[in-house]
C-alpha cells in the first residue's frame, strides 16, 4: 500500500476521533465504563504514548522506546477536553511527521518495533491497524455516552437509500474513499 494511501487512511481515523471528541464534555471523556473499562481519555493517553514511542526517531531507533511507560498509559486520567485534544494532536503530529520522513527513505529500509524488523510500509500498516482499533473504541464509547444525542459519523440510520442514490447518480471514478469524506467534512 503506498504511503499516500496510508496517510489518507490515518487522516480518516484521526477525523473520526475528532468528530467524536467534539461531541463530548470533559466529564464524558473521562467516564470509565465498568470497573476494568478504559475511558476515552485513557485510550487517547495510550495512543499518545504509542505514537510518540513508535515514531520518534523511528528510522534509527526501535519503536518501543526505553522511556515509554506503557503500563501508566492505562491508568485512569482526569484530563480536561483541552488536555485530551492536545495529547491527541501531539501524537498524530508525530505520526504524520514520520510519514513525511518515510517518503525520503529507501523503500527497503528496515525499522524495528520491539526488535522485530519491518519495512516502512509494514510498520505504518501495523500502526494503522492499531490506531483504527482504538478509534473504533472511542467512537463506540462516544455513541454509548451520547445515546440519542449522538451525531452520526457516517450514513445516518434510515438514509442509506438516499446516500446510495446520490452515489450511483454520479459517473464512476477512481479515487480513495476518504478523499470525498475528508472534503465533505471540511465544508461543514
Amino acid at each position: 500500500m503506498p504511503i499516500v494511501t496510508i496517510r489518507l487512511q490515518l487522516e480518516y481515523y484521526k477525523l473520526l476521533g475528532e468528530k467524536t471528541l467534539s461531541q463530548l464534555t470533559d466529564a464524558q471523556l473521562c467516564l470509565q465504563m465498568g470497573e476494568d473499562g478504559n475511558s476515552i481519555a485513557t485510550i487517547i493517553q495510550h495512543m499518545h504514548g504509542n505514537m510518540m514511542s513508535r515514531f520518534t526517531n523511528f528510522i534509527i531507533t526501535d519503536g518501543e522506546k526505553p522511556w515509554r511507560d506503557r503500563e501508566s498509559e492505562f491508568m485512569p486520567c482526569d484530563w480536561t477536553k483541552a488536555e485530551t485534544l492536545q495529547k491527541w494532536q501531539d501524537g498524530w503530529l508525530c505520526v504524520f511527521t514520520a510519514l513525511e520522513e518515510a517518503s525520503s527513505v529507501a523503500p527497503d529500509t528496515i525499522i524495528y518495533i520491539r526488535n522485530q524488523g519491518h519495512s516502512i510500509e509494514e510498520a505504518f500498516l501495523r500502526q494503522l491497524s492499531h490506531y483504527s482499533y482504538h478509534v473504533g473504541q472511542i467512537v463506540f464509547l462516544g455513541k454509548m455516552i451520547k445515546g440519542k444525542d449522538w451525531v452520526s459519523l457516517s450514513i445516518p440510520l434510515g438514509e442509506s437509500a438516499i446516500y446510495n442514490e446520490e452515489k450511483f447518480g454520479k459517473e464512476k471514478e477512481k479515487k480513495h474513499f476518504t478523499e470525498e469524506y475528508l472534503r465533505d467534512t471540511e465544508k461543514k
